[in-house]
């Protein structure tokens, strides 16, 4: 699983482990072990070692991630009835040691890819946006390029992911590090991708490009005549009374709460800091920050209709074939990716990847929803080079997902 998880029929090995790492699967972009650090449960409180027998499975499965090589790990289960279980493992800062903060901050990636297609479905439910209407209604003139026509791609395929339109963030973030104090605007962004040819026709298939979120964003913003940061904080953020959820504001590099440093490498196991970061490349596609269980909450409301139409959330939940080597039968909707579980029934959720943070989430068929985030992508701590070991890097994650679902 990944936030997106990659193209159903990709042409190679190598092209299904970098969907997976980067872009497609998650926000945007794009030695050895460290240390294990504590385990917390409770602020400032240390819980036991997750060898002796008092360590509750979901402690144990954290602290085998850290053991695996990530800094930290941050872990919010939050029951059918609103009850949530927090848990932390390893080095919230490998410098000083220091536990990672119980629910901390993380940028979430291309989870704010639920967040803009919830948008988008409300604007359907108020009658201000047609599903099938082309996007040439709402940009007129916009999306044009090599094989690239406005008038024939819908709302309803830049939601799907299956408009063929060209990936922009690949080279945005080929140099996070470079990336990480750079402004750049959306429709900079939307020039680097028209100025590629279209992969297909539109509906002729699946496969992930952060260009359709992108696009979507500013069909937001032309609709509304307001900024996306501002609908999604109307819309959804307050009134579920989310306190640490927010899409960042323009030049805003600094999280705003308690988090765990972020950290990324030029060189696997050489970790730098990375938490200070612009966020603009990601912009509709992954820029938004939240904690775990702030996470799960949306989520739940999400699925349990509280933000939807029935009619809209049925038509998120209507997927085509998205599997990749982590997930072979998952399937994506509109901005809402469903998993089938090792126990059992299906997960729906999304997850993103960002330079210093991977996110995995998903609400099981009782309700239950976890988060799981940890403080560096794979290839920071392992090689890129290596597919197998990338993809287990990942694999890792996933698993902790789904042992944690159906745990319950």
């Amino acid at each position: 699983m990944n936030d997106i998880t990659t193209p159903p029929t990709p042409p190679t090995r190598r092209r299904r482990a970098r969907a997976v790492i980067a872009i497609a699967a998650a926000a945007v972009l794009v030695g050895g072990a460290l240390t294990a650090g504590a385990l917390f449960r409770a602020a400032d409180r240390p819980a036991a070692s997750a060898e002796t027998a008092s360590s509750t499975a979901l402690e144990t499965r954290m602290q085998s991630l850290v053991d695996a090589g990530y800094p930290a790990v941050l872990a919010a289960v939050t029951s059918p009835d609103g009850d949530v279980e927090n848990v932390v493992a390893g080095e919230g800062n490998i410098e000083t040691g220091e536990a990672p903060p119980i629910d901390g901050e993380v940028r979430i990636a291309s989870n704010t890819k639920m967040f803009v297609s919830t948008v988008v479905l409300q604007l359907v439910d108020e009658g201000l946006v047609d599903l099938e209407a082309p996007i040439d209604t709402y940009l007129p003139g916009l999306i044009r390029g090599d094989g690239i026509d406005g008038t024939a791609i819908t709302v309803h395929q830049l939601l799907q992911q299956t408009t063929g339109l060209p990936e922009y963030a690949d080279q945005i973030a080929a140099d996070a590090f470079g990336a990480q104090e750079k402004y750049i605007s959306p429709r900079d962004m939307l020039d680097i991708a028209l100025s590629r040819p279209a992969g297909f026709a539109p509906g002729e298939k699946w496969e992930y490009s952060n260009t359709n979120y992108l696009v979507l964003g500013l069909l937001i913003e032309a609709v509304t005549d307001r900024a996306i940061a501002e609908q999604i904080d109307e819309r959804i953020v307050r009134p579920l009374g989310l306190e640490h959820t927010y899409f960042p504001a323009p030049g805003e590099r600094e999280l705003r709460g308690e988090h765990p440093i972020g950290y990324h490498a030029d060189v696997p196991g050489e970790l730098r800091d990375i938490s200070a970061m612009d966020t603009s490349f990601a912009w509709s596609a992954g820029a938004m920050v939240s904690t775990p269980s702030e996470l799960n909450t949306f989520m739940a409301a999400l699925l349990n209709g509280e933000l939807l139409s029935d009619a809209s959330l049925g038509t998120m939940q209507t997927t085509v074939p998205a599997g990749d080597e982590l997930w072979p039968e998952g399937a994506y909707g509109l901005g809402l990716q469903r998993y089938p579980l090792s126990c059992g029934g299906v997960a729906w959720g999304h997850g993103g990847d960002i330079p210093g943070t991977q996110t995995r989430n998903a609400v099981g068929p009782d309700g239950t929803a976890v988060t799981v985030a940890v403080t560096s992508l794979p290839w920071a701590v392992v090689s890129k080079d290596d597919d197998e070991v990338l993809l287990e890097q990942y694999r890792i994650v996933v698993e902790a997902l789904d042992e944690t679902l159906c745990d319950r």
